[in-house]
């Protein structure tokens, strides 16, 4: 084992290199190189190659979970934002692990655990890069009674707008079930609260903001808002926020309703 510097199984030095991250290797030339590297150690040493290959995907979601393990370190927690680039491959690579079952071992329970890693919302908005060289705005409506939404471009945060000032649907039974992307919901915050004098001054902050980091050929912003469950009034407000900003052609938006997405995640 060359990764780890010891003695270890024949199959995970093969694995660290086909399943490399950013190496984003083809199936097919992942097969070419596993035969070539099969062809070339019967030239030195006598192995089942039937059992090597049994176990070799085995191994691969090994190095992919220690290395995914590395990346969430050093970048969520870090905030080193090379390793978060890593990311998208590396839950490229365990999908398509998962699937027609490569895995020869029977992991119900660990399969769960890393089906909900592959569709995790917030893992899902870390990109590569921004191709198409726009201000990307990132819009999340979140709850508080979580914690205020990572940002995972390396910019450093952006604006959080607390909501909870506004008057709440939530306290209505008729309500209880419905979202901030509801017309009768959105229609009572619009009639009963203050919120688009507390909306049209956030416009005017953002506004000015988007303006200066377009010019300054910046490349990311996130812009969040939070209310008590995540439900109704940030929603609204994320919401009405990417409306306005639709025009902007000079941005790109990627809206994002975490408590929502998290309770359909858990359905």
């Amino acid at each position: 084992d060359y990764q780890g510097g010891r003695k270890g199984a024949l199959q995970y030095d093969l694995a660290s290199l086909l399943f490399d991250a950013k190496a984003d290797l083809s199936n097919e030339f992942r097969n070419e190189l596993s035969g070539h590297y099969i062809e070339s150690v019967t030239k030195k040493i006598r192995f089942n190659e039937k059992e090597f290959r049994r176990y070799l995907y085995g191994f691969a979601l090994i190095r992919i979970l220690q290395a995914m393990g590395a990346y969430g370190f050093r970048g969520i927690y870090e905030g080193k934002v090379h390793f978060l680039q890593s990311i998208p491959f590396a839950l490229k690579n365990l999908k398509w692990l998962l699937e027609d079952s490569k895995i020869v071992i029977k992991l119900p329970e660990l399969e769960v655990l890393l089906n909900r890693t592959i569709n995790n919302s917030e893992l899902q908005k870390i990109q590569t890069e921004q191709s198409d060289g726009k201000l990307k705005v990132s819009i999340n409506s979140f709850s508080y009674r979580d914690k205020i939404p990572n940002d995972y471009s390396g910019n450093g945060g952006g604006f959080v707008f607390d909501c909870r000032g506004i008057e709440n649907p939530g306290r209505q039974e008729k309500f209880r079930d419905l979202t901030g992307l509801d017309k009768s919901v959105q229609d009572f915050i619009e009639k009963e609260s203050s919120a688009k004098d507390f909306l049209k001054n956030i416009y005017e902050i953002i506004d000015k903001t988007i303006n200066n980091y377009t010019d300054r050929n910046f490349t990311n912003l996130q812009i969040n808002f939070g209310c008590t469950g995540g439900q109704h009034r940030s929603v609204y407000c994320a919401q009405k926020t990417s409306e306005h900003l639709s025009e902007n052609k000079n941005i790109v938006i990627d809206l994002h309703h975490i408590a929502l997405e998290n309770k359909e995640n858990e359905l």
